[in-house]
């Protein structure tokens, strides 16, 4: 069986090549696909077959995936591209005659308001139209989207935001990749919707709490109100449309959309997820 992995020279999608690899699959068997050419010549190294291709190049993606029996799209980051960009890998894949496709999707995409789902949603809906076999991997938010806050601690002492009392289900990118090649080398996982998320959902006096433990220095969470976490981001440089964009993110937060603990990704891993700390720890070792 030949595995397709997108965007395999960014952080997620280099983690799951290297879950295949670690679970047995052949490296002749994995076709490595992005963007960075250096990346890919790493992978390479490893025996892993690669080719060069964007989510834009249909092209490209039609010729990568010729013989592949399963692809892992790994969901692109091009904010109000995703759609189409994702249509194009999965006309490839179809039109290749792949089997199966597993997708990266987000926290029920299908049923909240959270303001990155809409794209996700969108997504799901063309691939159970594809004829493909489908599996979805709904992950929540990485714990290493919180590494920089941690590193501005280092200084500032401080963790800001407007997210309240909200709380979030984080894991390490790791997990969520380890998760990916368990489907995408075991059987029984075709038709499945995976609500993945850390064991342990935590706060921002948490996030703080930790930023400390791991930092060695006092730091304490200062919580702000929207319209403050605004006039901040755009004090330091931000654009409106993103700082509107991540003041929205941590209303989504504040309203409970991340901090559901459905345990599917420990079970799909087999042990309990990296905690807060300690997934910070490494990142920034």
């Amino acid at each position: 069986m030949t595995i397709a992995v997108t965007g395999s020279t960014g952080h997620l999608g280099r983690l799951i090549v290297d879950h295949l690899l670690a679970r047995g699959t052949a490296p002749g068997d994995i076709v490595a696909l992005g963007r960075n050419e250096a990346r890919l010549a790493e992978l390479e190294g490893l025996g892993v077959r690669t080719a060069r291709a964007d989510y834009a190049d249909v092209d490209g993606l039609s010729r990568a995936l010729e013989g592949v029996d399963t692809v892992m799209l790994v969901s692109g980051d091009a904010v109000g591209q995703r759609v189409q960009q994702h249509g194009n890998v999965i006309d490839a894949a179809v039109g290749a005659g792949a089997r199966r496709i597993v997708y990266t999707s987000a926290p029920r995409a299908t049923d909240t308001t959270l303001v990155l789902a809409p794209e996700h949603k969108a997504t799901e809906e063309r691939l159970a139209a594809s004829g493909l076999a489908v599996t979805v991997l709904r992950n929540n938010w990485y714990t290493e989207n919180y590494t920089a806050t941690v590193e501005r601690a280092r200084e500032s002492g401080v963790v800001s935001s407007s997210v309240g009392d909200g709380r979030v289900a984080s894991a390490p990118r790791g997990d969520y990749a380890e998760a990916a090649a368990v489907v995408l080398t075991e059987d029984g996982h075709e038709g499945a919707v995976y609500e993945l998320s850390g064991d342990e959902a935590w706060s921002s006096a948490e996030l703080a709490a930790a930023a400390s433990e791991v930092l060695g220095r006092p730091v304490e969470y200062r919580a702000l109100t929207p319209e403050e976490h605004l006039r901040t981001l755009l004090d330091a440089g931000l654009d409106e449309g993103t700082a509107g964009f991540v003041v929205a993110l941590d209303g989504n937060i504040r309203d409970g959309l991340l901090g559901e603990t459905s345990g599917d990704l420990s079970r799909l891993i087999g042990r309990p997820t990296v905690p807060l700390a300690r997934a910070l720890a490494e990142d920034l070792s």
